[in-house]
Order: C-alpha cells, then structure tokens, then sequence
C-alpha cells in the first residue's frame, strides 16, 4: 500500500469490503502525533477519544515506537513453546508496577476478562471447594467488558445478545452501584467473584457513588469471593490514578488490563493476580499464540515507564477538573449532566430542534475535535493523557463552539 486515497475513496472501499459492524463518525484519519490527528486531506483534529483509552500516551509516542521497531527488527514472535528474552523482563516489570505475584499476558481486553474469567471458576473449584460447574460470577447491569460469546452472556444490552445466544450459564446480574444487591447476590455459597468496572466507561462514563467500590471488596473478602477489577478502559492513569480503584484504596485480587498497556501501539492485555489465584492454571491449560510475544512485551514496558515518568496519571487528575469545570460552565440546554474522573468524562446531550448528540459530534468534528456518541445521548471525552493544558483549552473552546451552535 504506497498510494494515498482520499476520505470519499477510503470510506467507498470500507463499505463495500468490510464487514458492517461500526457506524463511524465520517473521518478518515490518515496520520497521529501525541493528542493531534490529521485526515487524508491534511485537516488537524483533537483527539478526544483515544481509540476509546488505548492511546493514553498520545499517538505515536516516540519511546514506545522505538522499543517496537527495535524489536519487530529482532524477534518478532516465537509462541510460548519456547522461552524468550525479553518476556521474563517484561513480567518482573509489570508485577512490580502494579503490585502483584504474577501476570498472565494475553492480547485483547476480552482475552483478559475471558482469561479472569476462567481464573476466578478454576480458583473456586480448586482452593474454596465450590462443586464442579457451580462457579458463579456476579456481573452489573450496563456492563461492558468485550464482545465474545461468554461475555455477551452477561451484557444487559440488547444490541450485544441479540441472536448469538445460546449463552453461557454461570453469572449473576444485579444493578450498578447497589451495595444492598451485591450483598442479597453474596449469599450464594457457590458465587466465586465479582467481576466490575470501576467506572462503566461504554455505558457514559457512570461513576459510582463515592465507597461503592471500597464496600464491594471488603463484602467480597467477608464472603471469600474474588473482587475482580476490568481496568481495560479506566486503568493506566485516565481516570487520575493508575488504575481507577486506587481512588478508593482498592487492591482487586484479580486485575485486567488493556488498551493503553501498549499505547495503542500493539495488542497487548495482561491479568494480574497472586500466586494462590494464578498458580491453579497449570501448563495446557490455558495460552494464546500471541500473548507475551517479544514485541508486545518491548512494547508494554515502554508504554508504562511513559505513564511513570511524564506523571501521566498526575497530568488526568489536574486536566480533568478544569475539564469539567469549563463544561460545567456552558450555558446550554443541551447539556443536562457532566460526569467523569481524571480524563473520562461525558456529557449527556438533551435533543434540541431535532439535533442529537451525533450532531453534535460532527459539528465538533468541523471545527477540530473528534468525540463519538455513545447509548445514542452521551458524548464521552477521553483526549490522550499527554495534552497540554493549551492544547486542552483550545479543544475546550471549540467544544464549546459547536454546543452554542445549537442554541
């Protein structure tokens, strides 16, 4: 692929090749650079979205582009038949960073909630003595956590079950942010863990209440249930932390990670867990071809020595309260709720004159920033981590622009 296409060429051949299981936004990006996009004809673009938090570095992150040329020039991939050396490297790094005995290194982030998964029914039989095929795992209403069968099994909306079913026994569904539900679902002998999003990221940026999260591990603990955190979106310093339970000094006994563990450079997704968790997988049971690949590990240790020393983390706590101070702000109908934490924010969009959130969103889109609607009236904001505070009010100003447009 040498020649270049234009916007109108690029979406003709998506269409016409390309299975249709995404409505995007009408822009063709061709080129990234930190929190800065350009399309095929060269028109500049904010970034507000990350490819949904993956790109937390920025795009193209010159040290985590390094580690994956030098490597992809070396050793691309020998699957797990072998040993290599940059893998053992890779997870005596990460588990110290996070503070954890071992790391089982996958692809996706619904490799790594499968792979939790399977963890948390095999630790349940194995070391709490819960009868064979009896596991149950409690899961939220709103949840996202992927799109596999199983997954899809616990999702409450209709557009991710409807007609894959038969699906996969095993879970509990009970509301979001409802202490009282979670402790009735914990009565269960046989329930092995909870599996939560810290904050529901593709549902709108639902924040919980304030100790939600806190009073969920130690009712899992009370009830020698595995609190299982999917940090794939909130996790690696978007929400102001390192990973989002760090606001209520929550420490999961299972923790998944995505998206950003790379930059958005490569696939990579790790579980983490300590030994007594992790060791009840043994060899043949569970693996991937890719998972812990030499450039996947180069890659991911440079994605987060980029987090520890440009503060990243430090960087969303302070942008995302000026963030939401200057939404907050706007003198506008149209907005009706502003939530986040760190750089995971939304705004809910009440319709006006027939104008949506996705009206919205390509006005936006004319005057320079790229958000997407998200459950048809929310507009979630998530620009790359390494915007500047200019940068950022720039963005701010043409938010606004497009939001007054409308009045």
């Amino acid at each position: 692929m040498t020649e270049k296409i234009s916007s109108k060429k690029a979406i003709e051949l998506e269409d016409k090749y390309g299975a249709h299981n995404y409505h995007p936004l009408p822009v063709v990006l061709s080129k990234g650079r930190a929190a800065r996009v350009w399309d095929a004809e060269g028109k500049e673009y904010y970034d507000f979205l990350s490819a949904y938090s993956a790109v937390n570095q920025g795009h193209c992150h010159p040290h985590i582009i390094g580690a994956l040329v030098d490597q992809a020039q070396t050793l691309t991939l020998t699957s797990r038949a072998f040993f290599n050396d940059v893998l053992g490297v890779y997870e005596k790094f990460i588990t110290s960073f996070f503070g954890f005995d071992k790391v089982l290194p996958m692809n996706s982030g619904a490799e790594g909630v499968e792979t939790a998964l399977k963890l948390c029914r095999k630790w349940a039989y194995e070391k709490k003595g819960v009868p064979e095929n009896q596991a149950k795992i409690i899961v939220c209403e709103g949840n996202f956590h992927g799109r596999t069968v199983t997954i899809v099994s616990m999702s409450t909306d209709p557009d991710a079950r409807r007609n894959y079913g038969p699906f996969t026994p095993g879970f509990i569904t009970i509301p979001y942010n409802d202490i009282p539900a979670l402790e009735e679902a914990l009565k269960d002998p046989h329930v092995a863990g909870f599996l939560v999003e810290p904050i529901q990221g593709e549902a709108g940026v639902f924040v919980p209440d304030e100790g939600y999260l806190k009073k969920a591990s130690e009712l899992c603990q009370a009830n020698n249930v595995l609190f299982i955190a999917d940090e794939v979106q909130t996790g690696i310093a978007r929400t102001g932390k390192l990973i989002a339970c760090e606001h209520e000094g929550v420490r999961p006994e299972i923790l998944i990670l995505g998206k950003a563990l790379s930059g958005g450079v490569y696939p990579v997704s790790a579980v983490l867990a300590d030994d007594e968790i992790m060791l009840t997988i043994k060899p043949g049971e569970h693996g991937s071809t890719f998972g812990g690949n030499p450039i996947a590990a180069r890659v991911a240790v440079a994605a987060l020595e980029v987090v520890r020393d440009e503060k990243l983390a430090e960087r969303a706590e302070k942008f995302g309260k000026i963030f939401r101070d200057e939404m907050r702000s706007i003198k506008s109908e149209m907005i009706s709720v502003v939530r986040g934490k760190g750089l995971l924010n939304a705004i809910i969009i009440k319709p006006k004159n027939g104008k949506t959130a996705w009206d919205v969103c390509i006005k936006m889109a004319e005057l320079g920033v790229l958000a997407k609607p998200t459950h048809g009236d929310i507009i979630r904001f998530a620009p790359p981590l390494v915007i500047s505070e200019d940068e950022l009010h720039e963005a701010i100003g043409r938010i606004k622009e497009a939001i007054l447009s409308f009045d």
